[in-house]
């Protein structure tokens, strides 16, 4: 089977905010601001003013718009392209908790969240007008008791074909595999599934127009679903020159969660005593992270910001991993990878022009010159409305 692509639909609704991100689906959207900002929009950085109603841009004075912000630095709402919603470090959890998550997020100016797996079902949150648009990718799948306990579906490899059809409906057109993990009878990263049989479930999840996604830490894993068809590759600390060359020529994403590959030298020391190989092998990935990551990013691989939070990585960080994907490639580079160019990967809108979604973030000086300031947003809008900022 050929690579499969999604064609981005543009600015109208993609089909899968369709069910139920119109502005009249959501509850608190009755409360309609007129709002107006000035400022350098980016990416193009041109000075404009954009006027803010029902949840939509528009580029003509509306009258009665308050303004909320002028000689602003305004940028389409950040994108966490590796999140997880729902998800604590022992399963998951609660609804408070998880809209707590979110907001969490939503505050630091996240305001598109690609769902890396989540144990529960985070759909109720589309009705409520002040939390992030969320794509997931239903839960994780994993083999039988090889994966963090209460995370994944676990089922055998002669399973993984139905069960990715059930999460490809479960979803918002995307699927989550987990691609390798710690082989206790190896005693080291080994991937989860024959590779005939993740092409084959691939190929069924792009049959019922779902991209699919792998957790890959080793090698062998990401070598393999590389070349049966998959569309994403999270972590991605394996990658081969010949690999590489190959996402780039059929632009296959890499979120490389660079927050979390900071935990390898951790994970390295808890499972040195049992699995010694294992433990040399996470700290060999772990010396070559920015290098690995470095090249995908010079050989033209389409990389996004994703901070892999819940579990045990805090919520509201994507700041923190534009910072450390501007220390591999540069500032304009990791700023698109959290904002417009991610938004374009995933359907959405990407730029602020007539008709496009009232959601970004509005920042005192320029990120370009300095992404720290990513960290600092004065204000928030969501769908139109301020939900947060150091102005609020």
């Amino acid at each position: 089977m050929g690579h499969h692509h999604h064609a981005p639909p543009g600015l109208g609704e993609p089909s899968f905010f369709a069910h139920s991100h119109g502005a009249a689906a959501v509850s608190g959207a009755t409360e309609t601001q007129r709002l107006h900002v000035h400022g350098a929009v980016l990416p193009g950085g041109e000075e404009r003013d954009l006027w803010l109603v029902d949840g939509v841009v528009r580029t003509e004075p509306v009258a009665d718009a308050v303004t909320v912000a002028t000689g602003a630095w305004i940028l389409p709402g950040l994108v966490d392209a590796h999140c997880h919603v729902g998800l604590a470090a022992h399963g998951g959890v609660d609804r408070a908790t998880a809209e707590e998550q979110a907001r969490s997020d939503r505050d630091a100016g996240t305001l598109l969240i690609r769902d890396a797996g989540s144990p529960i079902d985070t759909h109720w949150m589309d009705d409520h007008a002040d939390l992030p648009r969320i794509i997931r990718a239903g839960r994780h799948i994993a083999r039988t008791a090889r994966y963090i306990r209460n995370y994944a579906v676990e089922v055998e490899p002669g399973e993984l074909l139905a069960e990715v059809e059930r999460q490809a409906k479960a979803g918002d057109g995307w699927v989550k595999l987990v691609g390798d993990w710690i082989d206790r009878s190896a005693g080291d990263l080994t991937p989860l599934w024959p590779a005939d049989l993740a092409a084959a479930a691939i190929e069924r999840a792009h049959e019922l127009g779902a991209r699919v996604t792998a957790h890959c830490f080793g090698e062998e894993s990401v070598y393999e679903l590389v070349r049966a068809g998959i569309d994403g590759i999270e972590h991605g600390t394996g990658l081969d020159e010949d690999t590489i060359e190959l996402m780039a020529q059929r632009q296959v994403a890499l979120v490389p969660t660079l927050i979390n590959l900071e935990n390898f030298p951790g994970f390295a020391a808890a499972g040195e005593a049992k699995f010694p190989r294992y433990a040399a092998h996470m700290r060999a990935l772990y010396a070559r992270r920015l290098e690995t990551i470095g090249a995908a990013i010079d050989a033209g691989v389409p990389v996004f910001a994703g901070t892999d939070a819940g579990g045990t990585i805090p919520h509201g960080a994507l700041a923190t991993e534009i910072g450390l994907l501007a220390g591999i490639s540069d500032a304009g580079y990791a700023l698109g990878a959290g904002s417009w160019r991610s938004r374009a990967w995933l359907g959405a809108p990407d730029t602020l022009v007539d008709g496009a979604w009232a959601d970004l973030v509005v920042y005192d000086a320029d990120p370009r010159l300095d992404v720290e300031i990513t960290m600092h947003p004065r204000l928030v809008v969501l769908r139109g409305r301020v939900v947060a900022g150091h102005d609020r």
